[in-house]
């Protein structure tokens, strides 16, 4: 079994920024990433909101600048899956073995949250999809729904405008929720139109997708809407199912820490997506990951120091 002094599961923005912190810091770090190095936030085309950048900045050259910099400080970086996380003896067991470490960071992150309505299954990736960025030129010239309120849908609804004849926006409520900017942009587009206070209760199709059941929230109506694709933007589900009753999560499964991300668990912090917070962005991702590695490092040297 090899021993680190750390061991970060996940390399997102939060596990990067974590990474570079132990790395500058000298210590031995193993960074474990089951996808690629950046995370899901690849699945995104632009960063528009990230510091230093005016304009925005592609998602996957951010990500490679902040892997080029861990990698110069000698951190290791490993494509593996997490099976299990022992916290009392800090051990992560893993697909391709067992790794111990003075004190490991959870930056496992998120995924997308389903409709679980029905034809979601069935006609997931021949209509259905979560990423506009992988799959918005599959829709050229055709009409999709675009499912939720969120900056997500925004940037992803003007994304996709690029590419399909028209594209509605589905929301429960009678506001979205994204950014005024990026609100006014989405009305400045042709292309995109809006159904508010209605949601989307069925999905259907014969070989592939054809349209989606909405209904009016306000007036109850049901109406058939023809689309050829859905894509769904409701919000995320922390990846934590490998840490089921060894650490304090709330009901939806996002893991409790205090304000220097240490968890329930000694020597276990935890930051990024997988968090339990009340602002999700790159950003304070990497915030998190900077906070955690320094709680880290001062949580081994303390014990060194024993």
């Amino acid at each position: 079994m090899e021993n680190l002094d750390l061991i970060i599961i996940g390399g997102g923005p939060a596990g990067l920024t974590a990474a570079l912190y132990a790395g500058r810091s000298r210590l031995d770090t193993l960074l474990m990433e089951k996808m690629a190095v950046g995370g899901r936030i690849l699945l995104s085309e632009t960063i528009e909101n990230y510091p230093g950048f005016p304009g925005g900045i592609l998602t996957q050259e951010l990500m490679a600048r902040m892997e080029k910099q861990v990698k110069e400080l000698g951190v290791k970086i490993v494509s593996e899956q997490v099976l299990d996380l022992d916290c009392a003896s800090r051990i992560v067991n893993a697909a391709g073995g067992s790794y111990q470490a003075g004190a490991i960071i959870i930056a496992s992150g998120a995924r997308p949250r389903k409709l679980n309505v029905p034809g979601e299954e069935q006609y997931t990736g021949r209509g259905v999809s979560y990423c506009a960025t992988c799959d918005a030129p599959f829709f050229k010239g055709k009409k999709v729904v675009i499912v939720g309120g969120g900056n997500a849908v925004a940037e992803e609804a003007i994304y996709l405008s690029r590419f399909a004849s028209a594209v509605s926006v589905i929301h429960r409520r009678g506001d979205l929720r994204a950014s005024p900017i990026l609100q006014e942009r989405m009305r400045q587009n042709s292309k995109i139109n809006f159904i508010l206070n209605s949601i989307v209760t069925q999905i259907k199709g014969t070989n592939s997708l054809e349209s989606v059941v909405v209904k009016d929230l306000l007036s109850g109506k049901v109406n058939d809407f023809a689309c050829d694709g859905v894509f769904i933007y409701i919000g995320s589900e922390p990846e934590t199912l490998f840490l089921k009753n060894k650490l304090q999560m709330d009901e939806a499964g996002f893991i409790v820490t205090d304000e220097n991300m240490a968890t329930t668990a000694i020597g276990v912090f935890a930051c990024g997506d997988c968090r339990k917070k009340g602002f999700y962005q790159v950003i304070n991702a990497c915030g998190d990951g900077a906070v955690a590695a320094d709680s880290a490092y001062k949580f081994i040297a303390n014990q060194k120091g024993k």
